[in-house]
């Protein structure tokens, strides 16, 4: 890539697509591409098709997802499913009759068995079986990563799929029954601070552990994938292998751990109880980041800073 390549990032108003946009705009990328959804809608074949003729886009990162937590996967598997595989396919093929030269596509770690070796490698992947509750979800994204492996094997493109790991920052959802674990707690905990509640109750035993990202630290990493040296890239998209890599912080906590760091960045100064009726799930995911680290890029911004950040961006979001 250079500065001026034409770039489409698709969901770029969303949570990672918004993050590649102000990654790309601060390397000096001028060309960037964006619509909204009442723009363009990636469901509709013929509308994708047009736009990519159109605009013939040089590099895309797609990150246009139906994305939710435990309750929305559960309440609406058929829209986790069927809409993520509509964007893909609508998308991969346009990409392909267009000729676009890269496409980074956006996973999910939840494309891995539920009961995964520790740390996570990416040969891992369809060695047994998902978790229950995101498997729509985690069948689409894989449909998405056998998408590009098969154009690569079939026509030859240069198509990567990036999967990290579990993402917070700035424009995240911090609904209670839709969003994500930390994003969930930080509303929780800010909302016990402000209503002076003594105890925040958490789910399970706390002591599974997760590992997060900041979304800015994924951007980053898109960003770097997409603009490596061919004699690098070519290795990750040769046609021979499964076109997959892992983006993380490499690091994990408990989810009691998780709350307390959120708490010390809120300024929280109640305590925790731990409601043991509820399931704690997998007891440890972190995913495996030697492939990506090798290529040499690591993660630049801890936990607390993160949540800082993120925390900010809550407040400036509902404010009191």
């Amino acid at each position: 890539m250079n500065k001026h390549t034409k770039i489409y990032i698709a969901g770029h108003r969303g949570l990672a697509g918004s993050a590649i946009v102000r990654e790309l705009q601060r390397q000096g990328y001028s060309n960037l591409i964006g619509r909204t959804r009442a723009e363009l809608d990636l469901e509709d074949a013929a509308a994708t098709h047009r736009f990519f003729e159109q605009e013939r886009p040089e590099i895309v990162f797609l990150a246009a997802a139906k994305v939710g937590g435990i309750h929305a996967n559960n309440s609406y598997p058929v829209q986790f499913l069927m809409n993520n595989l509509l964007v893909e396919s609508n998308v991969c093929r346009a990409a392909y009759a267009s000729g676009v030269k890269r496409l980074i596509f956006l996973g999910s770690s939840c494309i891995y068995p539920r009961d995964c070796p520790q740390p996570i490698k990416e040969e891992y992947l369809l060695t047994g079986p998902l978790e229950a509750t995101n498997r729509p979800y985690a069948l689409a994204k894989i449909a998405g990563i056998e998408m590009c492996w098969s154009y690569n094997r079939q026509y030859g493109t240069k198509w990567l799929a990036a999967m990290p790991t579990n993402l917070y920052g700035p424009g995240d959802n911090y609904d209670l029954n839709n969003s994500h674990v930390l994003p969930a707690l930080i509303r929780k905990i800010h909302e016990a601070k402000v209503a002076g509640v003594e105890e925040v109750v958490l789910w399970g035993s706390g002591m599974p552990k997760r590992e997060f990202l900041y979304v800015d630290d994924l951007a980053n990493a898109l960003v770097f994938l997409a603009s490596l040296d061919d004699e690098r890239y070519d290795v990750l998209v040769e046609p021979s292998r499964c076109p997959l890599i892992n983006v993380g912080s490499g690091e994990d906590l408990t989810i009691r751990e998780l709350a307390e760091t959120i708490a010390e960045v809120a300024g929280y100064q109640g305590g925790f109880v731990q409601d043991t009726s509820k399931p704690d799930g997998t007891m440890r995911k972190i995913i495996d980041v030697s492939k990506i680290r090798d290529l040499g890029w690591s993660s630049g911004i801890d936990l607390s800073r993160g949540i800082a950040l993120t925390y900010a961006d809550y407040l400036e979001r509902n404010p009191q």
